[in-house]
């Protein structure tokens, strides 16, 4: 992850923030008793309890890790100050599709918070880049993996 400022809305702070805190205080002793419960069986060279809970432990680490950076880089937007007919992170916009002639909904995200199986897509994903800033009527052309895609912003809100 590099050392670029990390936007989030209030909502995503908070939920990195739970997640850490979880992640300190209930997944650490979880895997530490693991731990001591497969030192238990003896021999740990031919242990797999003890091996998956050593992986689990490297990945619970590095997870806390991951977080605090993502934390030490995070800015909150919060949109309550943001014009509501231009998107923004925080933003739900309506959209035409002209080549698939279809209506899809997003939801306009910081990167830690996108799912983009649910319509929430960062930012920093070509059509998420190329919505940000638009108002309704506006048209954009999006460079993305599947090749130009052709939008007209119907709606935000």
């Amino acid at each position: 992850m590099s050392d670029k400022e990390l936007l989030v809305s209030p909502e995503g702070l908070r939920k990195l923030e739970a997640e850490l805190e979880h992640l300190k205080t209930v997944k650490r002793r979880d895997v530490a008793e693991r731990i001591k419960t497969a030192r238990e069986f003896g021999d740990i060279s031919e242990n797999s309890e003890y091996e998956d809970a050593k992986n689990e432990q490297a990945f619970t680490e590095g997870r806390i890790q991951s977080i605090e950076k993502m934390l030490r880089q995070a800015r909150v937007v919060d949109s309550d100050g943001e014009d509501p007919n231009v998107v923004h992170i925080g933003s739900h916009v309506l959209v035409k599709d002209f080549d698939e002639n279809v209506e899809e909904e997003y939801e306009i995200v910081g990167a830690t918070e996108a799912e983009p199986l649910k319509n929430r897509i960062s930012n920093e994903s070509p059509v998420g880049k190329a919505l940000m800033g638009t108002v309704v009527g506006q048209t954009v052309e999006v460079t993305a993996p599947v090749g130009k895609i052709h939008l007209e912003v119907l709606k935000v809100w």
